[in-house]
């Protein structure tokens, strides 16, 4: 977790939402990204998607499977779709995300048995920090607008 809060960190410098991720299989990192919607003016462009997609090209497959990615926020639903369609083992999430999460908060795609494949979800690692970094974030944002 401390590699995606890393990827985080830099996405929030870069002036993108500081979420990060981390692709890693066998106790092997394949692949790291951080959010950049901003950057490239992608609305896909979320730190898991980018993750998923360079895990895909290192490995030779979009077939995941004995992996785990590890990102700093609850993924949303289009996130959770993806991990379920690249079929990861499991899913790390830190902080949890009460607007949009689809991992427990708002929805439950990854365990839903109704899914051709379920991920396995554990949540709670670096919450904290996680959630520091996001609420840092915003802030900088909305204190021009007080004054």
């Amino acid at each position: 977790m401390c590699l995606a809060l890393g990827e985080a960190r830099a996405a929030g410098e870069g002036g993108d939402v500081p979420i990060g991720a981390i692709v890693a299989r066998d106790g092997e990192v394949v692949a790291a990204a951080g959010n950049e919607r901003e950057a490239a003016g992608d609305p896909t462009a979320h730190a898991e998607i980018l993750a998923l997609r360079r895990a895909a090209t290192t490995l030779g497959s979009w077939r995941l499977t004995g992996c785990s990615v590890y990102v700093t926020l609850e993924p949303c639903p289009m996130c959770a779709g993806a991990l379920v369609a690249a079929r990861v083992d499991r899913v790390v999430f830190a902080a949890p995300d009460p607007k949009a999460g689809a991992c427990g908060s708002l929805y439950n795609l990854c365990v839903d048995p109704r899914l051709n494949h379920e991920v396995e979800v554990v949540a709670g690692f670096a919450a904290g920090e996680s959630a520091e970094l996001l609420r840092s974030f915003f802030a900088e944002r909305r204190e021009p607008l007080a004054e």
